[in-house]
């Protein structure tokens, strides 16, 4: 199997797996979070933040970039100039868009909200989460936007690559 298959197939499913985690924070976990009182929310927050750390998330999360470079420069090794480029423009996107916006925005807000530990006031923490949900959850929305523009951009870009075309048929071909 050619590397650059390989590369792109990984460059798309490392795409698709980090937007869909973002996603899902904007379909489903943060309007849960929201439901709850703020207490349970910040407590569940804060777990949640703590618990992301792991080698799993960690190869979507940072490998994304990798993945997408490997894939534009087995592109280009194969002289598929544009696939690389795309590619390329995915791994930029996703780098500004998914790691610089996280690691600017979110993680701090994380990190000040895991400085508050456990919450006995309903009315501070209610206040707390107020703050902080609706700013937490437009930045989720850009970095989302940002890994669905990356991973429209890598399925572009493989399709390019022009695996499973049907060979062109003429006159002479057999049926």
């Amino acid at each position: 199997m050619p590397a650059v298959f390989v590369s792109g197939i990984l460059a798309v499913v490392s795409c698709g797996g980090i937007f869909g985690f973002f996603y899902a924070w904007v379909c489903s976990t943060m309007w849960g979070l929201d439901a709850l009182p703020p207490q349970t929310a910040i407590a569940a927050m804060q777990a949640m933040n703590a618990s992301v750390r792991n080698g799993v998330f960690a190869i979507c999360f940072f490998g994304t970039p990798g993945f997408l470079a490997l894939a534009a420069f087995s592109a280009l090794r194969v002289r598929k100039g544009p696939s690389a480029m795309l590619f390329t423009l995915a791994a930029l996107v996703y780098a500004a868009g998914g790691i610089a916006l996280t690691a600017s925005i979110n993680v701090p807000m994380n990190e000040a909200l895991a400085g508050f530990g456990a919450l006995a006031d309903p009315q501070e923490a209610a206040r707390i989460w107020a703050e902080y949900s609706p700013r937490w959850q437009f930045w989720n929305q850009i970095r989302t936007g940002f890994s669905g523009v990356a991973l429209v951009l890598s399925v572009i870009a493989f399709g390019s690559l022009g695996f499973g075309a049907a060979p062109e048929r003429n006159a002479f071909s057999r049926v």
